[in-house]
């Protein structure tokens, strides 16, 4: 924050609370608001959704549904959890809205890229797992079916399967961003980063195989793509310290002051 206080006009805990509630009120009605437009569409979704797997299912075969329930509560819960996706960046502008207001200057020229670039890397991560993951390992779980054994998936287990994988691959495909901020805040370096890459590469296979289904295709799609990203990362973190130590050596910080909260 500040290193001035006496240009700040520090808001009281109060009105803090009550913007934050206003803004995940805000947040809560954008879900819902989306998912009452999405509702009337929830088969098409599931369908598109499901469409990896159909595509591989043996001649003649279906996806069946094995709870009495689950034809309506299935594409229900899928059509929920795509409105919450949907809302990411209205949910994302919300938390900057909250937080922007302590920051300098300076912080905001670097936050504003993290911010667009967590969004657009969460959802190049879906994309990932849904073009090129899935039609790769629904292929080979269909070639590997033992003979006598029939390929009917129960729609409620591929949506709890297909869902650990897109927020799987989601997240990890944030990882440029979190070795930005911790390059950014003073956390780590980028020696240091570039020291431990072994552990790095171990840790991903560890963390892919902890995230995905239990076959050896999942988990190195999944520990590939995260070790390519935090090299990345790496390379924006070691860009932004070389422009902070310049601006540092200018003298920048010293007229950089954050705005104002309002009382």
């Amino acid at each position: 924050m500040s290193e001035n206080p006496e240009h700040d006009q520090p808001m009281p805990l109060v009105s803090h609370l009550t913007e934050l509630r206003t803004r995940l009120l805000r947040c809560v009605a954008a879900i819902f608001l989306i998912f009452a437009g999405l509702f009337s569409f929830a088969q098409q979704i599931y369908t598109l959704v499901s469409a990896p797997l159909r595509a591989h299912l043996p001649a003649n075969a279906t996806m069946i549904a094995t709870d009495v329930a689950s034809p309506f509560l299935t594409p229900f819960k899928l059509t929920m959890i795509v409105s919450l996706f949907l809302a990411i960046p209205f949910i994302l502008q919300q938390i900057w809205g909250f937080i922007a207001p302590g920051l300098y200057r300076h912080e905001k020229r670097i936050a504003i890229p993290l911010l667009v670039s967590s969004i657009f890397l969460f959802y190049a991560g879906m994309a990932f797992a849904y073009f090129l993951v899935f039609p790769l390992i629904f292929g080979f779980f269909a070639s590997a079916t033992p003979e006598g054994v029939s390929m009917m998936t129960d729609i409620s287990s591929y949506l709890d399967f297909v869902m650990t994988l897109f927020f799987a691959f989601g997240v990890a495909f944030e990882i440029p961003v979190a070795v930005v901020l911790l390059v950014w805040i003073g956390v780590v370096d980028v020696q240091y980063l570039k020291k431990i890459r072994p552990y790095v590469i171990i840790g991903c296979f560890v963390v892919g195989m902890i995230l995905t289904p239990p076959d050896i295709f999942s988990q190195t799609l999944l520990a590939v793509p995260m070790w390519m990203l935090f090299e990345v990362g790496v390379l924006c973190g070691s860009l932004i310290r070389k422009r902070s130590h310049a601006r540092e050596e200018a003298g920048d910080d010293h007229n950089d002051q954050p705005p104002a909260t309002q009382p």
